[in-house]
């Protein structure tokens, strides 16, 4: 078992299962193609915290990404500050995916992603953009929930960010699948 530090979470276990069960539309898609849920888990993914700076002119905004370091695929995580201690919580647990890239590479990843983001948000409102990354120390586990769902031999799953209490798209379900079928 590994001790992480992580996000203190915003959803139970029991909101988790209420979440992947409730009656609404899309759940009843989901149980649908997916069929019933089977069981719910928790899953950690490591995120290497970075400070950006983008200098734009005579203005200059200071952002908090995070970028998981498995393999830099997800989407950076924005957050609103650096966590504090009271944002955290130790966990002992083995269901957490390793870290597999280290600062270096995920400093360019992280530029190049936020490079893209402040284009689409409008690439003539731009002179002369600096974007400087700074990498804050340690490293911050996003703590999941999984869904388990299927019929006999068959098994899919969803998945809940267990901070900000929402499903997560493809990038986060294949990276999961990945170090579950990897794990086996």
């Amino acid at each position: 078992m590994s001790r992480i530090r992580s996000l203190k979470p915003n959803v139970t276990h029991d909101e988790a299962v209420e979440q992947f069960s409730s009656g609404g539309f899309m759940e009843g898609a989901r149980r649908l193609l997916r069929g019933p849920l089977r069981s719910v888990a928790d899953v950690y993914i490591p995120f290497r915290l970075f400070q950006l700076e983008l200098r734009n002119a005579n203005r200059r905004e200071v952002l908090h990404l995070a970028l998981d370091a498995v393999k830099g695929d997800l989407d950076p995580y924005h957050l609103d500050q650096v966590p504090t201690e009271s944002d955290v919580v130790m966990v002992e647990t083995r269901n957490c995916l390793p870290a597999r890239l280290d600062e270096g590479p995920l400093n360019d990843l992280i530029v190049a992603k936020f490079r893209r983001f402040v284009f689409s948000r409008g690439f003539f409102r731009l002179r002369s953009p600096e974007i400087r990354a700074t990498p804050l120390p340690g490293e911050i586990f996003i703590p999941y929930w999984i869904g388990f769902r299927g019929r006999r031999d068959e098994v899919r799953f969803d998945v809940i960010d267990a901070v900000r209490r929402r499903y997560e798209g493809a990038k986060v379900r294949k990276l999961l699948y990945e170090w579950l079928s990897s794990a086996s």
